[in-house]
Order: C-alpha cells, then sequence, then structure tokens
C-alpha cells in the first residue's frame, strides 16, 4: 500500500501579493520539512477573496499559466522535490478569465490544470462577474504522487463532479476552498454552514471510496466596497479517508501548514466490501440530464 504525506497550505491573505505568495511559500517549506510531497493551496491564495464585489479593476490581479506565479511555484517545487497544486486567476485572453488550478511537478513543470466548473453567484461571492466556467472537463492528473482529482471550492457540493473524477480514476480528491461566515450569522448558523460543508466533502471520500484533501483560507476580509460586513474565512482544512474518516483538520483561525499521512491503497480495500461503482445503475440515471424533473 503506498503511503502518501501531504500538506494543506492555510492560511490568512492581505492585498499584498508578493507577501501574501511568500507565506505559501514558507508553509510549503514547512510541510516539505515534515516529510510532506503533495502541497495542496488555498483557492486564489495570491491575494484577497475580491468577489467580495463587482469591480472591473479586480481583472487586473488576472496572470497568465505560465506566468509569474507558475514560475517561481515551480522553482519551489523542483528545490524541494514536491508536487504543488495552486489556485490562480488565470487571464486567458482580453475578457476571458478563469479561477483555475494548476498542477506543478516535482521538476517544476506543469503537469495539468483544471478550471472551475460550477461558478457562483451569491451575496459576498460574486463569482460569475469574473470567472468564465471552465471548459477542460472533470479529468484527474497525472503526477508522481498519483492521478489528482483537482476541484475547486463551489465544486465540493456538487456529488457529480467527485463521482466523475473518481470515474475517471482519481485517486484522491482535491478542493482548493475559500469559504466562511457572514460575520452577523450567530453561533448556530455558522456551525449549520461549516457542518454542511464538512459533511457534503467527507461523503464524498465515502460515496467514491477515496481521500479528499480540503485547504481553506483563514482569517477575517472586508468586503472592499464597504456594502456588507465581510467575510470570516473558518479555516478548518482537512483530510479524510475513503470511509469518510477524519485524518486531520485544521483550526478555524490558525495560518498553519496541516500534514496528514494518506494511504492510497486503502481506497481499493474499502471498494471490495462497499462497491459503489459496481452497483450504480447507470441504465436507469438518464433523468439526471434534466436540470429539473416538472410534475
Amino acid at each position: 500500500m503506498k503511503k502518501l504525506t501531504v500538506g494543506l497550505i492555510q492560511h490568512d491573505c492581505g492585498n499584498d501579493r508578493a507577501a501574501n505568495l511568500d507565506r505559501t511559500i514558507a508553509g510549503i517549506r514547512k510541510a516539505a520539512a515534515q516529510g510532506a510531497r503533495l502541497m495542496l493551496l488555498q483557492e486564489l491564495h495570491t491575494g484577497i477573496y475580491f468577489c467580495q464585489t463587482e469591480d472591473t479593476s479586480y481583472f487586473d490581479l488576472a496572470e497568465t499559466i505560465p506566468g509569474p506565479s507558475t514560475e517561481q511555484l515551480g522553482q519551489v517545487a523542483a528545490e524541494l522535490q514536491v508536487v504543488i497544486v495552486a489556485s490562480l486567476f488565470e487571464r486567458r485572453a482580453a475578457g476571458l478569465y478563469h479561477n483555475t488550478a494548476v498542477v506543478i511537478e516535482t521538476d517544476g513543470r506543469i503537469t495539468g490544470k483544471y478550471r472551475k466548473m460550477h461558478i457562483p453567484d451569491d451575496p459576498g461571492f460574486y463569482e460569475k462577474f469574473y470567472f468564465t466556467p471552465g471548459d477542460l472537463g472533470f479529468n484527474p492528473i497525472d503526477t508522481s504522487v498519483g492521478r489528482l482529482g483537482v476541484l475547486v471550492c463551489w465544486d465540493q457540493w456538487f456529488p457529480e463532479a467527485a463521482r466523475l473524477m473518481a470515474l475517471a480514476g482519481a485517486d484522491l480528491l482535491l478542493y482548493p476552498t475559500a469559504i466562511g461566515w457572514n460575520p452577523g450569522d450567530d453561533d448556530a448558523e455558522r456551525a449549520r454552514q461549516r457542518d454542511a460543508w464538512i459533511t457534503i466533502q467527507r461523503a464524498h471520500a465515502i460515496a467514491n471510496g477515496l481521500p479528499v484533501l480540503v485547504c481553506n483560507r483563514t482569517g477575517f476580509e472586508a468586503d472592499p466596497s464597504g456594502h456588507s460586513a465581510g467575510i470570516d474565512f473558518w479555516g478548518s482544512s482537512f483530510v479524510a479517508g475513503p470511509q469518510g474518516e477524519m485524518l486531520v483538520m485544521a483550526e478555524f483561525d490558525i495560518p498553519a501548514p496541516l500534514i496528514a499521512e494518506v494511504d492510497l491503497g486503502r481506497g481499493e480495500q474499502v471498494r471490495r466490501i462497499w462497491p459503489y461503482l459496481r452497483d450504480r445503475r447507470i441504465d436507469a440515471y438518464e433523468e439526471l440530464m434534466r436540470r429539473y424533473r416538472d410534475g
């Protein structure tokens, strides 16, 4: 059975891109020193979560892939001999932007990327203004540490995305994330939201017999427009095993790398006793292709 030590780099972010990237790289170095060979970064880790408001000036934050961030992270990956999954604001062309996760191999080269497929448009999360839905499909990315089923944030609420990655042979599911509370929410509502977020992703692990890695940012970020109370990002990055068991979880308010050992061979054993893929009724699922079943 193949054991893999992973590092989830949870931290807060500010307006200084260089400082954010330095914070990320410092976390990668700490995780590598503890034996981690796969690094998962949080969603849009080079800056603030600018989607709290609609402002065309924020398109200036986007970068090409390859570009400055992938070059810098590639150098770190090659130096430390680690695989890095980084979430970036991709400028594909003028007026065409994506929320993209890029996978960097141990030699520093880009080995694949995933463009976020599900794009939210909710108060405080106005992503449809900035991001074009992904067009690369749900395809795992082959790396030296395994086949990575990379998805991004809002994708984590959709069982279809996780299942399609599993059906394509992913060894594990990874979710760079930026999610938090409205500061006006009471403690009971905060608990319900965070518990739902944890539960749905543990369910993906169970339903697909795969480990799940989730890296969320932490800290408070004000709404740049001043129209809302901002977002308290709830951290709580975690790693779950193929039966949904919680292997490790970060605190909600502590910026620190999270380290876990994942057994990539356990999924095979779990699937032998819980053969969901064998028992799927693919002959009876046509209705899933409909938006809603009226009447």
